[in-house]
């Protein structure tokens, strides 16, 4: 196994190099010293992502067009930077735990990818962007995402292709990167914690010339830690820079940039016997590096050229390379005897949208709309090898070419959002052509030729007591990178379908009058034709297509409130319905599919009194019962997990510690660990974690 580098150490060198000390505040007239009030420093930019607290307010996802967000005729919720700060996830994955429909812990504990469901469906192929552009996956090279890299996060939920194309049934999750900022921002955070977990933190920003015409952002961090699972690594460098150009009001060109190379654990399985999970970790010590590094590079351009038209080019390029030694049992007569493998899989895409903004009226009705053209190019590669004999055979063979693919995408859309009196309407429309050459292992070629028309239209009323009804119709539309099994028992392989589906909603949005709280509901009904999911019933992990129907409500609200109170709840009731998959499975549920899904997270900071400076968060995550394979043979018990955290802001006491924040989190403070089983494959949940932080932001 290779040595793990030092990561942490580099963020204390970039930390020691980058800042320095800066003097409090204060004002000193013939003696008298004037006490000034608390400054609060946020790390969020609200640039595309306008937030208060726990309560976004304004996006520009879920409509390219910067909306407030209970205007928007579709479900969306988002994690904003404050929530992340005081929840402190580890991944997107944890990230997610406290949204309305999403469902991060199908597959137990593993870090190695962002694997989550919305409404249902899988999203972590067809349903990463990031910065409002596609983030495409291969079939293992995953982007992977930094938690501390990012000021927010926002999922549109429901079908989204009608202005962003390739996406998939359940919505899009949409990372928004940390960017410059036009006050000066500085930040260093130091982590420890069980599992031998050392982090170092840096995040800086503020204007490079004295007109503020320049501005940058540097945010880095390196990790070394240990996990709940043995030889399991989870270290991390990663290096963010960004730089905005300002020459006027009306033009803006923001470089947004990443490396980042991570080491984590080549196998997260525990050995599955007949059905059922034992305590024999699938893992070898000799053979368990997963090695990923990844790059982006890219720019947001934006030119306002009157009151009419504004234009706008974002464009990205990004790679990833992963190295993946795995290990697993295999029975033979009474004994357990192991297999290793070697995988290693290179992706490589490049995306670039360009779009017109047009603001105008006709008659007494107020457009806003948007055309566009976008093209995605992707591209992967992959290895596979695999010995029955030793780590040494492993290691000296060749890793034989197991596939690729290549695909290019142009997509040509429109967006109106109309606005009379106090309702709202918008209506979308998307054409995509798209192409696709596989690759098979033994370099025969195939070609595939996709196109669809993709629609949304959606209608909103909003009262003058805040409260917003609505309703919509949209549409998805997802080509499918990689190969799928129609008969899971064969190696016969095809090139997947494209995914489409169809959506129908309703609900409802409340923003409380004078308070930063909101509240909403939704009602939905989704189906999809040729999703891809995994089948792991045969021991190996295969991609097959099944046809779905998802049924359910959500119920959302957060807020911030004046008194130092804020919090997040969430309830979802859902069913997955099987319409078409493999034999047996037809008119079950989706496994791993709980109907009842209730989260609460509620956090506390004591503004004045005694406990000036103190701050208390805790939060219960509860999922019911839910069917353990497709047939619907065996059940998931429920599960329920409760997460807390206490914090110290010294800056309320001592004016000379402004900045300096001590916290302490707990991610399942009661060390419930329970077995999830997904297409018939057991995993084990992660036990209890603690870790303490100590930030000084000035």
């Amino acid at each position: 196994m290779r040595r793990r580098p030092t990561a942490w150490r580099l963020g204390l060198t970039f930390s020691a190099a980058m800042l320095g000390q800066s003097e409090p505040a204060h004002a000193q007239d013939g003696g008298d010293i004037t006490v000034l009030d608390k400054i609060l420093v946020d790390a969020e930019s609200d640039e595309i992502l306008v937030q208060d607290g726990y309560v976004a307010k304004k996006d520009r996802i879920g409509t390219k067009i910067d909306t407030p967000i209970a205007r928007i005729p579709q479900a969306v919720s988002v994690v904003t930077q404050k929530q992340i700060e005081d929840q402190k996830p580890r991944t997107l994955n944890e990230s997610l735990n406290y949204t309305a429909s999403a469902n991060p812990n199908s597959f137990g504990f593993d870090t190695r990818y962002d694997a989550f469901f919305l409404r249902g469906f899988q999203a972590f192929y067809n349903g990463m962007f990031r910065d409002g552009l596609r983030q495409y996956n291969g079939a293992s090279a995953w982007f992977k995402t930094e938690p501390y890299g990012i000021e927010g996060v926002t999922i549109l939920k429901g079908p989204a292709s009608s202005l962003y194309g390739v996406s998939g049934p359940g919505g899009i999750v949409n990372v928004v990167t940390k960017r410059p900022k036009e006050e000066q921002y500085r930040e260093v955070e130091m982590l420890m914690g069980e599992h031998n977990r050392f982090q170092a933190g840096l995040d800086a920003s503020g204007p490079v010339n004295e007109d503020g015409s320049i501005l940058y952002r540097f945010t880095s961090l390196g990790r070394n830690s240990d996990t709940d699972l043995p030889f399991y690594p989870d270290d991390k460098i990663y290096l963010a820079p960004a730089v905005t150009f300002k020459p006027d009001e009306d033009t803006k060109l923001t470089i947004l940039g990443e490396y980042s190379k991570s080491v984590t654990g080549g196998t997260a399985a525990f050995y599955n016997s007949g059905g059922t999970l034992t305590n024999l970790y699938e893992g070898d010590p000799a053979w368990n590096d997963f090695d990923q590094t990844q790059g982006r590079i890219g720019y947001e351009f934006e030119h306002r050229f009157n009151d009419v038209l504004t234009v706008r080019q974002n464009l990205r390029y990004n790679a990833v390379d992963s190295d993946i030694e795995y290990s697993g049992h295999y029975p033979s007569g009474p004994d357990l005897l192991r297999y290793w493998g070697h995988y290693t899989e290179n992706m490589k895409n490049f995306v670039v949208d360009n779009m017109a903004q047009f603001e105008f009226d006709t008659g007494p009705v107020r457009h806003t709309a948007v055309a566009g053209v976008d093209y995605a190019w992707s591209d992967y590669d992959a290895g596979s090898g695999l010995s029955y004999v030793s780590v040494d055979d492993i290691k000296a063979a060749p890793v034989p070419y197991a596939g690729g693919q290549e695909m290019n995408q142009v997509g040509v859309y429109l967006h109106d959002q109309m606005e009379w009196n106090d309702f709202t309407l918008f209506a979308s429309g998307r054409c995509d052509w798209v192409d696709t050459t596989s690759t098979a292992a033994d370099f025969t070629q195939s070609e595939q030729d996709d196109s669809a028309f993709s629609g949304r239209l959606g209608l909103s009323y909003q009262t003058e007591s805040g409260l917003t009804p609505y309703v919509n119709y949209s549409t998805s539309f997802s080509p499918n990178i990689g190969f799928v099994y129609d008969d899971i028992d064969s190696d016969i392989t095809r090139v997947a379908r494209p995914t489409i589906a169809t959506q129908k909603e309703i609900g409802v949005k409340y923003e409380i009058p004078d308070h930063n709280a909101t509240v909403s509901a939704a009602l939905f009904d989704i189906d999809q034709k040729d999703g891809v999911v995994f089948d792991a019933s045969t021991g190996i992990n295969k991609q097959r297509q099944l046809d779905l129907n998802s049924r359910g409500i959500e119920l959302e609200a957060s807020a911030s409130l004046d008194n130092g109170f804020s919090f997040i709840a969430s309830y979802t009731y859902l069913r997955v319905k099987i319409e078409r998959g493999a034999e047996g499975t037809v008119g079950k549920e989706l496994s791993a599919t709980p109907n009842h899904i209730l989260s609460l997270w509620g956090h506390y900071q004591f503004e004045n009194g005694t406990l000036e400076g103190l701050g208390l968060g805790t939060g219960v995550r509860v999922a019911s019962s839910s069917y353990g394979d497709d047939t619907n043979t065996f059940k998931n018990d429920a599960r329920a997990f409760v997460d807390a955290s206490l914090s110290y802001d010294f800056g309320y006491r001592n004016p000379k510690l402004e900045g300096v924040k001590l916290q302490v989190n707990a991610k399942n403070l009661f060390d419930n660990q329970k077995t999830i089983c997904s297409a018939g494959y057991c995993y084990r949940d992660e036990g209890r974690s603690l870790f303490a932080s100590l930030r000084y932001r000035f």
